[in-house]
């Protein structure tokens, strides 16, 4: 299964873009930050994600604030089909998703 959901906050966007065949694209720059157990021992996690939403809710997504803490859902993918980073596929954004 390849499901991932993260609290963030968007520090950065794109432009909404097209596809050839008209699909919006919203992209950004996730920030996350927490507190993780691992072994018994408490750890500061902190990261940044390229992010992006397709179709329907990539313009809930573009109209999103900077810097608000969000819930978000979805997939990781490759960039491409010949790269080996990893993009945060939206498909919800909510804060009951942590149900």
């Amino acid at each position: 299964m390849n499901q991932l959901k993260l609290v963030a906050r968007i520090v950065e966007k794109s432009a909404l873009r097209y596809t050839p065949a008209g699909v919006p694209i919203a992209a950004a720059v996730l920030i996350h930050g927490s507190q993780q157990t691992e072994a018994n021992i408490d750890r500061k996690v902190e990261f940044e994600i390229n992010a992006q939403a397709a179709g329907n809710i990539s313009k809930e997504f573009d109209d999103l604030p900077l810097d608000v803490e969000m819930v978000f859902a979805g997939f990781l993918a490759r960039k491409n089909r010949n790269s080996k980073s990893l993009v945060f596929h939206i498909n919800e954004i909510g804060t009951n998703l942590l149900d």
